[in-house]
């Protein structure tokens, strides 16, 4: 039984880190690897012609292999040989295009610059590398979630037809190194915090209370990610003007109701806080250098910023995607502090399957079970909002202002 569930993650763990034995243990040549693999397919994409997406475009699965001699087809490298499988392919071109990424800067934001590796702030093992442009991230992912996400790729397109308005990720490829015998699956995702504005706080809620703080390791760290106890202790509240309010809650009932439908649960609102005011005494403006001392050209992406995702119309967040924000939305503390917030949900790729149902079902006999993370997806949708409605995010009231400053 021990060895059954407990070393699970263990081995996924390990299949990583033997990947990087294969690959002379350099993250380097793991990253080279990835930008070789997705700039010959996406490359090789473009000769393909432009039609509909059918139903059986989301089950294909198009394989290269590069040796580090190169063949007829593919150029000599540097790094081990290895295989790469491109899922889909033709479905990750149409949201693309619909996200307005041509081709030409997509390849250029994924394999024109090194990609940055990002320390990971959570319990999942994943890799998490940045484009040096602040566009993308590329997530390793394990085998369960890559299979997940080819299922719900039908659902997926549908509901972008419907609303490409969303804080939900949006997905723009799903790729799988081989080499060795050893499999990393990687999905290349919307960037939701961008490095070129200082997050003064960073959040993962859930809507749960449930061992639901950050550990003291974590707060050690330079720029911690806090969790929902946290924010409770930490603010009284991020207040908004009555429609961007409604926008927001719209937007996000909506997500969760998606979510729900798909029996998808224990996903996370990653959120970013920025202060003006302490950007300001800082000598710093919002859309400055980021670590490496350079400018990120502003995000391309439609729809890819926070303010942006949740407009209804796309007028009004024409004018507000600025340099000077960079697409955050505007924001105030109770005691009247201006801010910018970035947000996006993240972690989608979990169904409520047995294993999840186990997991509720011996944590309700210790504590109270509908204060525990995992829960069947309708509960967690509607504590998950309720949550983010009334703890999260507010409604500037029209004597809010005079409150305050008694």
């Amino acid at each position: 039984m021990h060895l059954v569930v407990a070393p699970a993650k263990a081995w996924y763990y390990s299949f990583a880190d033997l990947f990087y034995v294969c690959i002379q243990t350099t993250s380097s040549a793991l990253k080279g690897s990835i930008q070789l693999g997705i700039g010959y397919t996406v490359g090789n994409l473009t000769s393909k012609p432009d039609r509909d997406v059918l139903m059986q475009d989301f089950y294909v699965v198009e394989s290269v292999f590069l040796p580090s001699e190169g063949s007829n087809l593919t150029p000599a490298h540097h790094y081990p040989d290895f295989r790469f499988k491109t899922y889909a392919p033709l479905a990750f071109r149409y949201f693309r295009d619909l996200f307005g990424i041509k081709p030409d800067d997509y390849l250029y934001s994924l394999v024109n610059e090194p990609l940055i590796e990002l320390s990971n702030p959570g319990a999942s093992g994943s890799l998490f590398y940045l484009t040096s442009d602040d566009e993308f991230i590329i997530k390793t992912v394990q085998h369960k979630e890559a299979k997940f996400l080819q299922r719900l790729l039908p659902g997926y397109y549908m509901n972008l037809n419907q609303n490409p308005r969303t804080l939900l990720p949006k997905f723009y490829g799903l790729y799988c190194i081989q080499s060795g015998g050893i499999n990393i699956r990687l999905v290349v995702m919307n960037n939701v915090l961008p490095r070129s504005v200082k997050m003064h706080y960073k959040y993962d809620l859930k809507g749960s209370t449930y061992k639901r703080r950050a550990s003291r390791k974590e707060r050690e760290k330079a720029c911690p990610t806090y969790k929902d106890l946290d924010f409770q202790d930490m603010h009284e509240g991020l207040y908004f003007d009555a429609e961007t309010y409604n926008n927001l809650m719209k937007t996000l009932q909506r997500d969760c109701r998606v979510l729900e439908s798909f029996k998808i649960m224990d996903y996370s609102l990653l959120l970013g806080v920025h202060v003006l005011d302490h950007s300001q005494r800082e000598g710093g403006e919002p859309g400055q250098a980021g670590g490496d001392g350079r400018r990120p050209v502003g995000q391309r992406v439609l729809y890819s910023t926070a303010m942006e995702s949740i407009q209804g119309d796309g007028k009004a967040a024409e004018a507000l995607t600025t340099d000077d924000t960079m697409g955050g939305i505007p924001a105030k503390t109770h005691k009247e502090e201006k801010l910018l917030i970035f947000l996006g949900i993240i972690d989608i790729l979990q169904s409520y399957r047995f294993i999840k149902k186990l997991e509720h079902s011996w944590k309700a006999l210790v504590y109270d079970g509908d204060s525990v993370s995992v829960h069947r997806p309708g509960f967690y949708a509607n504590r998950f909002l309720k949550f983010m409605s009334t703890r999260v995010f507010r409604k500037t009231q029209r004597n809010h202002s005079s409150c305050s400053s008694q």
